[in-house]
């Protein structure tokens, strides 16, 4: 009988702990207006860093690091991926970003989806969205945002690391601002 109270118990504080973890990362969401971050991008095993910066809702701007003066900026409606010898622009809707950058569709889901702990760091939520399955991670001790893993629009396996991480700057109006094709 002792064996059956024990696993009840444990499965409850596990339960409780988790919805708790749940309703932390939730409100962090909330909080924020912003991030500033470092990252480091594995795509199909290239590795590729630099420097992003996301208001919500749906905009980012990220410069990569030795890469061509390659940047990536969405104003919340279109993605544009430029370096000096290529421009692509993409509906953000069609790209696994516009799932990424919506704080309000993230908070909707993660409050419908369990938690997975990993590692005892990292709490990981399983998205599946449109044939687009996004794996988004939360750091469990700060539960800010600290990655992502999904396959991008080209079906390249993608892995997002966050570092560095600010949050609610102020920033630059002209920031978002798509730039021109040259």
């Amino acid at each position: 009988m002792l064996k059956y109270f024990t696993i009840f118990f444990l499965c409850i504080f596990f339960s409780n702990s988790n919805a708790e973890i749940k309703n932390k990362i939730i409100q962090n969401l909330i909080d924020t207006n912003n991030l500033n971050f470092k990252f480091e991008q594995n795509v199909n095993g290239k590795i590729k860093n630099g420097n992003c910066t996301i208001e919500y809702p749906k905009k980012i701007f990220c410069e990569y690091a030795r890469s061509n003066n390659k940047i990536l900026v969405s104003n919340g409606k279109s993605l544009v991926i430029k370096t000096r010898t290529s421009y692509y622009r993409y509906p953000l809707e069609k790209t696994p970003l516009n799932i990424i950058l919506d704080k309000n569709f993230l908070i909707e889901k993660i409050n419908n989806l369990n938690a997975r702990i990993i590692d005892d760091n990292l709490v990981n939520f399983s998205i599946l969205e449109k044939d687009n399955e996004i794996n988004i991670f939360f750091d469990k001790e700060t539960y800010d945002l600290i990655g992502w893993q999904n396959t991008d629009i080209y079906q390249n396996f993608n892995i997002t690391f966050l570092s560095s991480i600010r949050k609610n700057r102020v920033l630059s109006k002209n920031l978002f601002k798509i730039p021109s094709q040259n």
